[in-house]
């Protein structure tokens, strides 16, 4: 594929890339604040989302190491795979929200600062690895293979930490669960 139809390809998922950075965290936002009511709380979808943070990091992982192999296949399917369960994780954490209250951590000193040390970091690096995402996603898929492996070394560090923080932030405020 020529450097011009490359361009081209990619060209044509900015404008849908762009919109869905910006709106899937604005929903998000949005129905985070909305309480479903008279609706039994979906207090068991926690360890689930959890859960599928970790599997997200491991299969992220197992990607890396298919593309180190050349395995280029495999590793478009486990990247395929990882965006899959990330947006699994998206609507079960939001439907968790929307029936339950926030649980509020609960620890002291230390303990206290690195958790949320860890949740801001984790919320914010998880608006921002959006877009790195979908770029990595749409230049793979157009076949921008060095422009994919340059964004690719942003997205992977960034990806990989919100899916693991987001399993710590669970094994730190699951002892306050009501």
């Amino acid at each position: 594929m020529s450097q011009e139809h490359q361009v081209l390809n990619e060209k044509k998922y900015n404008k849908l890339i762009i919109a869905l950075s910006v709106v899937i965290p604005v929903v998000v936002a949005v129905l985070f604040g909305v309480k479903i009511p008279n609706v039994e709380p979906l207090s068991f979808l926690p360890p689930i989302y959890a859960s599928t943070n970790a599997l997200t990091a491991l299969i992220l992982v197992l990607a890396f190491m298919a593309i180190q192999r050349k395995k280029v296949k495999l590793h478009r399917q486990l990247m395929t795979t990882a965006i899959v369960l990330s947006t699994l994780f998206l609507v079960m954490y939001v439907a968790y929200h929307m029936t339950s209250d926030s649980t509020k951590f609960g620890g002291e000193g230390f303990l206290k600062y690195f958790y949320y040390f860890i949740l801001i970091t984790h919320i914010i690096l998880s608006i921002v690895v959006i877009p790195f995402v979908l770029i990595t996603f749409v230049r793979g898929i157009t076949n921008n293979i060095e422009k994919h492996k340059k964004i690719a070394r942003i997205t992977f560090p960034l990806w990989l930490y919100v899916a693991i923080t987001g399993v710590v932030v669970y094994i730190m405020i699951s002892p306050y669960y009501v």
